[in-house]
């Protein structure tokens, strides 16, 4: 037999084989009418967090995970934008961008120097309720990282160089956010949302109010807001109690307390007065974005679980409601979604979609009936089951790392919850019922308390939303004044 006729059966006989096998599989394999069932939710394998307190008043919260010798530290101190002053705002945000821009003994480059020869990343930044100064290391290069922490907390100099620096980068990438309709949309809602109160203006800060800040407010807003009875420090990976509060007495035990008393906790209240609706007129713009949005109050800090279900079910992934109807049912969308902002005990909930311009008003009507039905029926069971697991799933990712393990208790120290709900975040998640979730919808998400921001080309949608929401408002891009409790455009 010729080479090629060796080579020929060869092919035939391995053909032969791989159809079989094959059919062998085919006929094991059974077709499934329904997708299977969730698989129940794993157990969290994480301890519970201890803590303790400096003398000085320093809360140390501990997150222990053995096996990898990695730790993530954050000094978190508990104020944030909401503290900005009238017309500063985005103070606290461009201040704690500065703390690591150099201190009395270290330049910004000599800070990041001393952090990579540790082999971490030294960051700091500020949003809703807290400042953050944070770094990943292995532990025992720990000590040396805190005494960082410790430098970039109590000793920036707010060199005017860097402010000047900071300042323009962050004015640059405000001209950029600002030519998204959905980054207008999303502050305009917020605006609405809470109007001239404390959590009402953009944490960030504006084009007009960066020029504003001093460097004698940056220095004045550390200080109230950097003080030891202000202030914890989490650590989360291979590093026990004893130990954290050792390292924490000698990097911060000496950290006075000021006279002045610490900044009061504003209470999150939402609008009381002008307009639930605004139309941002943004000429030539290939797209619109609508945001739904709405300040839940304060008693809803009790019951983060229920919230956080129900947003899985809105708009929580791909799978969720909002996007199952308005991207893969209609095509109006490439996403849509929907979130919840913890500050303190309350919350912030949007909805979000960008769209073509001729659609926002369906979009906006679709958004509603969404919501609308969340407080008229209950969710199915087995939806329900679907979007618990995916949750359950993300949160269980989420505190795989160390520094994701901080972050969660960040954000339970934020708004002022008991550390150990960490270790029962899955069985609490897993325990809401359709029921609650209708309840939950029903009080907190009525259409008299939820505000609408529409950002595109407004001759394309503004007659449609005028008929459908009267009083809406219209303000053309150059004139929106994001700072002003009073209204949206400049005087």
């Amino acid at each position: 037999m010729t080479t090629l006729a060796l080579f020929a059966a060869g092919i035939a006989r391995r053909s032969l084989v791989v159809a079989a096998a094959c059919a062998a599989v085919g006929a094991l394999a059974q077709p499934y009418p329904t997708p299977p069932p969730p698989a129940p939710p794993r157990p969290l394998a994480i301890d519970a967090p201890s803590e303790g307190k400096l003398g000085n008043g320093l809360r140390v919260i501990v997150a222990r995970r053995e096996g990898v010798p990695i730790v993530s530290a954050e000094l978190v101190a508990l104020s944030g934008a909401e503290v900005d002053p009238p017309q500063l705002s985005g103070l606290a945000s461009l201040a704690a961008a500065l703390m690591t821009q150099g201190t009395k003994r270290h330049s910004a480059p000599e800070l990041a120097a001393a952090a990579e020869a540790l082999g971490g990343s030294l960051d700091s930044g500020a949003g809703w309720n807290s400042a953050t100064v944070s770094i990943t290391v292995t532990t025992p290069k720990l000590d040396a990282a805190l005494g960082l922490v410790a430098e970039v907390a109590r000793e920036p100099v707010f060199a005017p160089d860097e402010i000047d620096r900071v300042r323009t980068q962050t004015l640059d990438a405000l001209k950029v956010a600002y030519a998204s309709p959905g980054t207008l949309a999303s502050l305009v809602a917020e605006r609405l949302a809470y109007g001239a109160g404390p959590y009402g203006h953009p944490a960030g800060g504006t084009p007009e109010s960066l020029p504003r800040i001093t460097r004698d407010d940056l220095v004045a807003v550390h200080r109230r807001t950097f003080r030891p009875d202000n202030a914890v420090l989490i650590l989360a990976g291979d590093i026990q109690l004893d130990a954290a509060l050792a390292l924490a007495r000698r990097h911060f035990g000496s950290w006075p307390v000021p006279s002045d008393a610490a900044p009061p906790v504003p209470r999150p209240s939402g609008a009381t007065a002008g307009p639930t609706a605004a139309l941002v007129d943004m000429a030539n713009s290939g797209q619109a974005a609508v945001v739904v949005a709405l300040a839940l109050p304060e008693r809803t800090g009790g019951e983060r679980a229920i919230g956080a279900v129900l947003n899985s079910v809105l708009g929580g992934g791909y799978s969720s409601r909002v996007n199952q109807e308005i991207r893969i049912k209609r095509g109006l969308s490439y996403g849509a979604s929907s979130g919840l902002e913890a500050r303190r005990e309350a919350a912030f909930f949007r909805v979000g979609v960008q769209t073509k311009n001729e659609s926002a008003a369906e979009v906006v009507r679709l958004v509603q009936e969404e919501i609308d039905r969340l407080m008229n029926e209950p969710v199915g069971n087995d939806e329900l089951a679907a979007r618990k697991a995916a949750l359950i799933g993300g949160f269980s990712r989420s505190v795989e790392t160390t520094a994701g393990l901080a972050a969660a208790i960040r954000a339970l120290v934020i708004a002022q919850r008991p550390v150990g709900e960490l270790k029962s975040r899955i069985e609490q998640l897993d325990a809401v019922t359709a029921q609650e979730i209708q309840r939950y919808a029903a009080a907190n998400l009525v259409a008299a308390r939820r505000r609408v921001a529409v950002a595109g080309e407004a001759r394309a949608f503004a007659p449609a939303l005028e008929q459908a929401m009267p009083g809406v408002v219209t303000v053309g891009r150059d004139a929106l004044d994001l700072e002003r409790g009073d209204g949206l455009a400049r005087r």
